[in-house]
């Protein structure tokens, strides 16, 4: 099992450590109801050194780009960064992850942990263009600092005018003594705050600076768990829960970054599905009566018959009442509509609701 650079800081914090997607990560600190409120209300910082980064640099970068990807990079300047995913030749998602335009002809990519042999050799496989591609993934950590108090927080370490970060665009810079820092204005909370981006030598020193500077202001350290519930509560897709290589971006809700008018792989089957409809959809819902939905429960209508399933689902620690992702026949889909979720062979009453919940 890999692990993080921060690995032994954990341990020594009395973190919870789980294995996730080839790693030992932790899982929980304080609590996961604990680190939630603290990342809603206040400050918290996630280890997610897990995930991947490409590098791709040349010429012909933003066709290469264009071609794997279905959203629209020539709508990015220097700065910024775009949330796409990549198609495989049938449709189906091989993977969500942002991508960073570095410079005119650099990107990094950041991609899902569990996907990162996969998505690298994917890449390579489709790279005919004028491209090199570097995979930086052992070399980099990565910390998410999140919350309504994370600017405030952290502007201390920084010379970068931290809320003067446009919501996705980034700045590369000193942070906590530390240069070249790649500081950007994204997450997976929806509550604020950055992704920061430092080589593994320098992980302790910035991990130790973050947690001091951010003392005042009531920063926890948190885990796993808790950065599903957080990502949950806003409706964002988790790969291998509520996206993988079966579902099409247009089924998954991803429509929005899915864009038709350019050439890229199963362009055309995603314009036929989007011509004809799909044949799935996935909703956001609430459970009405108690309850706590979990990945892979049945969804079913009034009379018992199964229409889809549950992809995640949680107690949410904001709502405190159960809810979840999953995919339903069309006509089901409807907010409003009355649905049913089997929780140990009962069927308890939910409702479709839009998402975020929070």
């Amino acid at each position: 099992m890999k692990l993080t650079t921060l690995n032994q800081i954990h341990k020594d914090l009395g973190a919870k450590m789980v294995p996730y997607a080839g790693f030992e990560m932790p899982v929980q600190y304080a609590g996961v109801n604990q680190e939630h409120m603290v990342v809603r209300s206040g400050v918290g910082v996630f280890d997610v050194s897990h995930m991947g980064q490409f590098f791709a640099k040349g010429p012909e970068v933003e066709n290469l780009l264009q071609f794997i990807g279905t959203n629209d990079v020539t709508k990015v300047n220097v700065g910024q960064a775009q949330y796409t995913c990549m198609t495989n030749e049938k449709g189906g998602i091989i993977d969500d992850l942002i991508i960073y335009k570095m410079s005119e002809d650099e990107w990094m990519l950041v991609v899902n942990a569990s996907n990162i042999a996969k998505d690298w050799d994917w890449i390579n496989k489709q790279n005919t263009f004028d491209v090199t591609l570097t995979n930086a993934s052992d070399d980099y950590s990565l910390l998410a600092i999140q919350g309504p108090k994370a600017i405030e927080a952290m502007q201390a370490l920084s010379d970068e005018n931290l809320a003067g970060i446009p919501f996705y665009h980034f700045k590369v810079g000193n942070f906590a003594g530390v240069d070249n820092v790649i500081i950007s204005a994204t997450g997976y909370t929806g509550s604020g705050g950055f992704e920061i981006y430092f080589e593994n030598k320098d992980a302790k020193v910035i991990w130790e600076k973050v947690l001091e500077a951010g003392k005042a202001f009531g920063i926890e350290p948190c885990g796993l768990a808790a950065r599903d519930t957080l990502r949950l509560e806003k409706g964002y897709c988790l790969y291998g829960n509520d996206i993988n290589e079966t579902i099409s971006p247009l089924e998954a809700g991803l429509g929005w970054i899915t864009k038709l008018d350019k050439v890229f792989i199963a362009r055309d089957i995603l314009a036929k599905q989007k011509e004809e409809g799909v044949t799935r959809k996935l909703i956001g819902f609430k459970m009405v009566d108690r309850g706590i939905p979990r990945h892979d429960y049945k969804i079913a209508d009034e009379s018992g018959n199964e229409i889809g399933i549950v992809t995640s689902g949680t107690q949410s620690p904001m709502l405190k009442q159960g809810i979840g992702l999953g995919y339903v026949t069309p006509e089901f889909s409807k907010v409003g509509t009355s649905i049913y979720i089997q929780i140990r062979d009962k069927n308890v009453l939910a409702e479709i609701v839009k998402t975020p919940f929070v």
